[in-house]
């Protein structure tokens, strides 16, 4: 019960003697932020620090809450004073947000960090938002693999496209990623972008830059 109810509720039925969810918020906020970051850096072995910084950002951000919140259909279980009931409190943004981090602490005051891990497996990392960015970051080889090389040199690596088959409707194209004239990484798709997104890939795989 504590991580849906709302200071104002807390505050105006004093005598139960309740305590607000702002206390679990601030350990569900920490919690949350840490479960996202150890999945980043697990599965995604190519982003770089900023790029995990964006990505996570934006799966823990209010906007991306609120959503789950709202999906869960958290809003008509919260418990609020009349005053923040009237204002719309039930629908408001930060106070679904909230109740989310509330959430999570919870889930690991009662059962440690594995079922917290879970619940943010399922309900922050699954969703449709959220896997459409860790695809789109994660996909960004060609980016990946100029930050690895400009960590220690001033060029950029360049792409070249090595051949071109097929019929118009279904052509493949194969491109090569150099450096300092020196071939890193080779790759096919159906696109020239494709092709070359598949050899920085291999280059970053490979790392004999």
């Amino acid at each position: 019960m504590r991580a849906l109810t709302h200071s104002s509720f807390a505050n105006q039925e004093r005598e139960l003697g309740l305590e607000s969810n702002e206390r679990q918020e601030f350990l569900g906020d920490s919690l949350l932020g840490a479960i996202v970051a150890e999945h980043l850096f697990l599965n995604f072995k190519t982003l770089s620090e900023g790029k995990m910084s964006k990505l996570k950002a934006s799966l823990v951000c209010e906007d991306a809450l609120n959503e789950i919140a709202k999906e869960l259909g958290i809003g008509k279980y919260l418990l609020l004073g009349k005053g923040e009931e009237k204002n719309g409190g039930r629908n408001r943004k930060s106070n679904l947000a909230d109740s989310i981090e509330a959430i999570i602490a919870a889930i690991y005051l009662d059962g440690g960090i594995e079922p917290a891990k879970v619940f943010v497996g399922k309900f922050v990392l699954s969703g449709v938002k959220a896997q459409d960015a860790l695809r789109a970051e994660s996909s960004d080889y060609k980016t990946s693999l100029q930050e690895l090389i400009q960590k220690t040199e001033n060029e950029y690596p360049q792409y070249e496209l090595i051949s071109e088959s097929g019929p118009d409707h279904q052509k493949i194209f194969v491109a090569a990623v150099f450096f300092k004239g020196k071939e890193l990484g080779r790759g096919r798709g159906k696109s020239k972008k494709e092709a070359e997104q598949e050899a920085a890939k291999q280059a970053i795989e490979r790392q004999i830059f």
